[in-house]
Formats: structure tokens, sequence, C-alpha cells
């Protein structure tokens, strides 16, 4: 009987722990009022995201009154005051793979709580918090605080769910906005896209990219189109060009470095350079070469440069092209006139005879077609 008991004791116990343990992970999945969002735009090569939480209008009264103007006691938690969570349920969440710019004003790479007061005159204070685990702002702490800043909020149709967007996107920087009832309230992030994407190159250039020459040549040519620094961007090119294992001459590569020598006020040694290049240039690449020049100024070179094209390719569209850029940069309408009229035959299709017979009605009406 003891046995008996005792077996009935120990299954009493299993079943109890076996219950305990269904109760501690009985957590359905249900639908929230709320639902999850989540948003990211990107910024030269670094990415800004927002994941947030969208409650709806409801025909209820938001601004002042759902969402109380100032810092609130909210009733729960360990703050005193709290700002609004700028969402529903768990921290809205921004993220920056890059440092950046808020307003004007710097903000470290990494993960932050969004919060913001908002205010009776159409202003805003955005919140950067350190902490981005905790659930709303129940527990907000301003000493946690990374930045702050004050913006102006703008009246907007009606938008029923609250939505984070990015608007006014350019190559180095994106608003971000919460739009939600009639208001907007934005703040500008910047990025310092050249020096972050350099940064990132010199440090791809020690790994396994730098072991092609074609990084080296993109390297340089980022740096030379970007403001970089022009004797490092000399230095990458000249690595692609000579000196190393994957290294090779071609067109490409001592174009860049003539580029960048015509940026260092070096035009005589650019020029040298793209004599050098010349014979492993293709039809269109010497074309374009002989633009380069007439910008230069360079147009009795540009000739130089058109006539060789067309010894080498001869009774193509393209050099005649060429020879008609060339002649009308040095005034002599009526030789680029033949040349064009000659290009018009040859020209490959009905773009391209477009194109030309566009120069030939400039031409005709006495005006250089470069």
């Amino acid at each position: 009987m003891k046995k008996i008991n005792h077996y009935l004791t120990l299954g009493t116990l299993v079943m109890s722990l076996f219950l305990l343990t269904i109760d501690a992970n009985a957590q359905l999945k249900t639908p929230r009022g709320s639902q999850n969002a989540s948003v990211t735009q990107t910024v030269g090569i670094s990415k800004i995201h927002i994941n947030y939480s969208r409650p709806s209008v409801n025909d209820r009264e938001i601004w002042g009154k759902l969402v109380p103007y100032g810092m609130n006691n909210l009733g729960f938690g360990t703050a005193k005051e709290s700002p609004w969570r700028a969402g529903a349920n768990e921290n809205t969440i921004i993220k920056f793979t890059s440092d950046v710019t808020i307003e004007g004003q710097p903000l470290a790479a990494g993960k932050y709580g969004l919060h913001m007061i908002v205010h009776e005159d159409n202003k805003a204070t955005v919140i950067f918090s350190k902490n981005h685990t905790a659930w709303g702002s129940f527990f907000y702490e301003p000493t946690e605080d990374a930045l702050r800043v004050d913006v102006q909020t703008n009246a907007i149709p009606h938008t029923e769910q609250l939505t984070f967007d990015f608007i006014n996107v350019d190559a180095t920087s994106a608003t971000a906005v919460l739009n939600w009832e009639q208001k907007q309230i934005p703040f500008k992030v910047e990025v310092d896209v050249t020096n972050i994407v350099l940064a990132d190159i010199r440090h791809k250039l020690q790994n396994q990219p730098g072991f092609n020459r074609q990084t080296w040549e993109q390297a340089a040519n980022f740096s030379l189109n970007n403001g970089g620094d022009l004797d490092e961007a000399l230095g990458w090119i000249n690595g692609a060009i000579a000196g190393q294992f994957f290294s090779q001459k071609t067109f490409a590569n001592l174009q860049i470095k003539s580029n960048i020598l015509v940026k260092q006020s070096k035009e005589d040694e650019a020029v040298a350079i793209m004599d050098k290049a010349l014979p492993l240039a293709t039809i269109f690449q010497v074309h374009q070469y002989g633009r380069t020049l007439i910008g230069l100024g360079k147009k009795d070179k540009a000739l130089e440069v058109y006539k060789m094209n067309a010894e080498k390719n001869k009774d193509t569209w393209p050099v005649h092209y060429g020879l008609a850029r060339a002649y009308s940069a040095l005034g002599n309408y009526s030789t680029a006139l033949t040349h064009l009229n000659k290009a018009l035959e040859n020209a490959p299709n009905a773009a391209s005879k477009g194109r030309v017979q566009a120069n030939i009605d400039k031409l005709e009406k006495g005006e250089d077609i470069n």
C-alpha cells in the first residue's frame, strides 16, 4: 500500500510540474490591435531602420488627449515623467548603421529608443534614448538620452494609422517623418557619405576585395568624383596599373589616372598618360576622350586624336562624328558639316541618325555642336 501511495505521490508531483511548465509557456500568438511595422531607408551605403507599432485614430482625439502634451506620469513603471513612445506597445526603435547628424547634431551609429514630446505650439522634441529594450516610455530615464532635438510639426491630410516614412531623400540625407491623424513630426538625418564610403573602401582593400584590380580602379574613381584625397586616389590607381600581381594597364585605368592628374592641375602629365592609353582604346573610348579634350579647351589636341581614330577606323560613323565635333570646336563649320553628312550616311540606327541630324541642323544655323 505504501508503495502504491509512493507512486501516486510521485505521479502527482510530475503532473504538477508538467502543468506548471505548460502554464509558464502558454502564450498564444494572436493579432495585435496595433500591428507591428518597419521601414528602412538607405543613404549612401548607410541604413536607417525604424521598427514601431501602428495605432489607429478610430475617431479618437489624438493630440493633447490620447497623446498628452508635454511630459506625463503614465501611472506605471519607474518613470515619474514620460514622453510619448512614438507609437504603441513596445519601444519604438531606430537604428543607424553609421554615425549621422540629426537636425545638425551628431549621433553615433547604433540602436535607440525613439520617444517624442509633443507640444501645443506645433513643435515637438524628438528623443533618442540609449535604452532601446524597455517597454514603451514607462521606464524612461532622461539620463539615458543620447540626443534631443526640437522640430516644427506640419499639418497633413488625415492619416488613420500611425506611419513612419522617409521624404526628401537625396545623396546624403533623408527626412524621417511620423504621420498620424493630421500631424507630421519630421527630423532630418544627414550622413557623411563620402568619408563613410572611403573608410569602407580602405578596410576592404586590405581584405579579399583588395586582391582584384577592378576594386582599386573603383576606389580611385569614387575618390576622384566625390572629393576624396587625390594623392590617395592616385596611389590606388597606380596600384591597379602596375606593381601588383593583379595589375594590368588598360585604357580605363589610365584614363582614371589622367582625370586625377587633371584635377591636380597637371594637365600636361594627364595628356601624356592618355597618349600612352590611346592604342588600347576602342573607337568609342577615343571618341569620348576627344570630347573631354574639347571640354578642357584643348581643341587642336582633340582634332589630332579624332584624326588618329579616323585613320585607324576608316569610314565608320563615329570617327566622322568625332571629326565634326573637333572642326566645330575650332569654328570650321563647313568641314564639320561635311563629316556630319558622312556620319549620317553610316549611322547604324534611327536614334543615331536622329542625333546626327539634330547637330546638322545646329551647324546650318551657325551653332557649335559641342
